[in-house]
């Protein structure tokens, strides 16, 4: 908790924010409660500069006697690092400098002062003398800020900066943990199959604690990779994962989940995306894409179900997953309509047609397009050249 708390104090102020925008009479008791909780842990940490900025931005009751004597500590622990940094400069190498402004960016990372981290962590960066592992530190320390403040565009140039450092000569530990700092970043941009890759690549050896616990990371790589792999990676890669089994019955929904898609087991799956539901949407990064997991958790349930079959009753297809003939009916035409699952419904004979797509047709027209494309690719030059 201690490495994780401005992240879980993030998400709880997420919580706080989604609840208040819902405007639900019925919650004012929880988000009361939520507040308190900020505020509690505000002022234990002395976070001035994040207890002003929630106080403008929803509309607190700002105590000018708390906010004072917050920025008291934080005066007196930055004129404390102040002096220590001079005293390196004066007295010590360049590690022990390197050091202390590293405490100072930490510092103001810690109590929500952004733009002063920010600026402190690119006086690191750009001292000369300075290792490329320690320029990937910094970089993801920028990174963790970027992710508690949700600033997409800083934490795409930042990640993209330590990416380059890493290829450069980052060293086992940094580049197994930016690989967790980028599937954060591509969990912020709503790429799932590609932030699940590199999930399941740290599962053995995550080591960055400073983003969140095992147990969460884990929850994770379970919901993401269980739409982005097949069935027998699945198996190998999660079911029998020695890392995921150890971990997974702390998570019993997650767990349900991915056992009622292995075994089949339809109505156990459905009820799990309804009991994880709730999770989904309390999460920061897991709420914006929850709509999107939801229907790609449905579409992969109903394909993997109609591949065993020419053709089944709906209404027995209803009763496998638990749901009315009604609900299924409409959920599989949307589908069929979008081109996601390849089958056609009989309403008459109430039953559903699977049309297995013709892989070898596919690959020739797919040829033919490319063909087609990179032809007028060449006329073009042609064209060019030409003139």
């Amino acid at each position: 908790y201690v490495q994780t708390f401005r992240m879980e104090l993030a998400n709880t102020i997420y919580n706080y924010e989604r609840i208040r925008a819902a405007d639900d009479v019925s919650s004012t008791g929880k988000l009361e409660e939520i507040k308190e909780s900020v505020l509690a842990t505000l002022k234990l940490e002395n976070m001035a500069p994040l207890y002003s900025q929630l106080c403008q931005k929803f509309s607190w009751n700002l105590d000018s006697n708390v906010l004072a004597s917050m920025k008291l500590a934080n005066e007196t622990e930055l004129q404390s690092i102040e002096s220590k940094l001079k005293d390196a400069q004066k007295n010590a190498g360049d590690m022990e400098v390197l050091d202390a402004m590293f405490s100072k960016a930490r510092y103001l990372a810690k109590i929500g002062s952004w733009d002063e981290a920010y600026s402190s962590y690119d006086l690191i960066l750009a001292k000369p003398k300075i290792s490329t592992g320690k320029k990937i530190d910094a970089n993801m320390e920028k990174a963790k800020i970027a992710l508690l403040t949700q600033d997409n565009k800083k934490l795409k140039d930042i990640v993209s900066e330590a990416k380059k450092l890493s290829e450069i000569g980052g060293d086992w530990d940094r580049r197994n943990r930016l690989k967790v700092y980028e599937a954060y970043y591509l969990l912020s941009f709503r790429d799932i199959r590609q932030a699940a890759k590199l999930f399941l690549d740290c599962i053995a050896t995550f080591t960055c604690v400073e983003l969140c616990t095992y147990k969460t990371f884990m929850f994770y790589a379970l919901l993401t990779n269980i739409i982005s792999l097949d069935r027998n990676d699945i198996r190998k890669k999660l079911v029998n994962d020695p890392h995921v089994i150890t971990v997974i019955r702390e998570l019993p929904s997650a767990q349900k989940l991915l056992h009622g898609i292995y075994n089949c087991d339809y109505k156990q799956f459905f009820s799990a995306i309804v009991e994880l539901h709730p999770d989904l949407l309390q999460d920061r990064f897991l709420g914006p894409v929850t709509v999107f997991l939801v229907r790609e958790y449905r579409v992969l349930a109903y394909s993997q179900f109609l591949e065993a079959y020419q053709s089944v009753m709906l209404s027995s297809m209803a009763q496998s997953f638990g749901i009315s003939v009604p609900l299924l009916d409409g959920e599989l035409s949307r589908f069929i309509a979008a081109g996601r699952i390849s089958a056609k419904i009989d309403k008459v004979g109430d039953i559903v047609e699977t049309s297995r797509p013709d892989k070898k047709n596919a690959q020739y027209q797919e040829v033919i397009r490319k063909g087609d494309l990179l032809l007028n690719q060449i006329q073009k030059l042609v064209r060019v050249i030409d003139v």
